[in-house]
């Protein structure tokens, strides 16, 4: 069994961060207090906005004083989370979170500045990765050739972090992120997507650091409310030589029998809300995928025939990685044990962090607050770790 030795972390998008002194108040308000609950050392995945990544990058001084202040805080990091670029807790987030796409050099930009950022912050003898969008999103027009403009922007950021690695001795990899809806969102797509990216990177002669660099985010959630098979899914990848450079360790909502279940139905009208995208898609009983791009209290109250009788629905909405359900609510938690233990069977080690970033807009008064649940799902989580490094 091969599961990364680091110490696990949690991605701080879970709160604000829109600038550097908002960065270092969750810090000190969130992510220590957990590692204290949890008696254990404790990675910060930080997710670090363009605005917060210009200030680090403003002056020398400014980077090391805050990786001074990490090491300071006792906590380690070895992961960015660079998908959302601008604010992710503005009061509607959805579909703009995949701007900008990957042919853009707002991305590319931001992406290499992150990259230079992380390098800052690795410990000796660790490698990055820093997880991305998915190339963008399917519902918004995409000219002819965005595949191949996305091809190249990720052959130039290929470039980019092997020169790093040269200045600096610190390797970092991208971790694209399939997700429902966007450009890249099941394991067919993402492989084929490779084999163009690989082929381009041939022709350029870029092949090896393309190789090197430019892997997969694999979050449990995201392909779990695909209805993928995550173990199949993650030999496929394996197969292909796709590299998993990151693993989000998320779980999602599950409807088992919707028609026959009106309290769950019920339950589901309350985890409408106007910030994140909530992908819902519904397996019917000949295996027939229905999809629809977001969660509204119509869908959930009046679905349509088609969505009442199918015989499962999973909804992207990262729910606490402990929990096997919610009241009425079913969760994806199975198949985080499946895909964990898949992600052993593999001969290296993908970087593993929980990220589940609702907890802001979670429902119901019962709910624990934020440093009591975060502990939960990691102490969780580490107890799920050992039982499969167990076996």
């Amino acid at each position: 069994m091969t599961l990364s030795t680091l110490p696990l972390g949690y991605c701080t998008n879970v709160h604000a961060g829109r600038s550097l002194a908002d960065v270092e108040v969750g810090l000190d308000e969130y992510t220590v207090p957990v590692a204290q609950r949890c008696g254990v050392s404790l990675a910060a995945g930080l997710w670090l906005s363009r605005p917060v990544v210009s200030e680090l990058l403003a002056d020398d001084s400014t980077l090391k004083r805050f990786a001074e202040g990490l090491r300071r805080r006792d906590l380690v990091c070895y992961t960015l989370n660079a998908f959302p670029y601008s604010d992710f807790h503005d009061e509607r987030v959805k579909e703009k979170v995949y701007l900008p796409d990957w042919t853009t050099g707002e991305r590319l930009d931001y992406t290499v500045d992150c990259a230079r950022v992380l390098a800052g912050l690795l410990p000796d003898e660790v490698e990055g990765s820093i997880s991305t969008v998915p190339l963008g999103f399917k519902e918004f027009e995409h000219p002819a050739d965005f595949l191949d403009s996305c091809c190249q922007q990720l052959i130039t950021l290929a470039g980019s972090l092997d020169e790093l690695r040269e200045h600096t001795g610190k390797t970092v990899r991208l971790a694209i992120e399939p997700e429902p809806f966007c450009v890249l969102e099941t394991t067919p797509e993402a492989i084929t997507f490779f084999d163009r990216l690989r082929n381009r990177a041939a022709d350029a002669g870029a092949l090896n650091i393309v190789e090197t660099h430019i892997g997969l985010c694999y979050d449990i959630c995201h392909q779990a409310v695909e209805f993928e098979d995550v173990a199949a899914s993650i030999a496929s990848l394996d197969t292909a030589g796709i590299r998993i450079n990151k693993v989000h360790i998320t779980c999602a909502i599950e409807i088992d029998r919707p028609s026959e279940n009106v309290e769950a139905l019920a339950a589901l009208a309350s985890y409408v809300e106007p910030r994140y995208l909530h992908q819902t898609m519904a397996r019917s009983s000949s295996g027939e995928i229905l999809r629809v791009v977001d969660l509204t209290e119509k869908l959930a109250t009046a679905p349509d025939p088609a969505f009442r009788d199918a015989e499962m629905w999973r909804v992207h909405y990262h729910i606490p990685v402990d929990a096997e359900n919610l009241g009425p609510l079913g969760t994806t938690r199975n198949d985080v044990r499946t895909a964990l233990r898949a992600v052993a069977g593999l001969d290296y080690a993908p970087h593993l962090e929980v990220e589940t970033y609702t907890w802001e807009v979670l429902p119901g008064g019962e709910k624990p607050d934020l440093v009591t649940g975060l502990a939960r799902e990691l102490t969780a989580t580490h107890e799920l770790l050992g039982e499969i490094a167990g076996q």
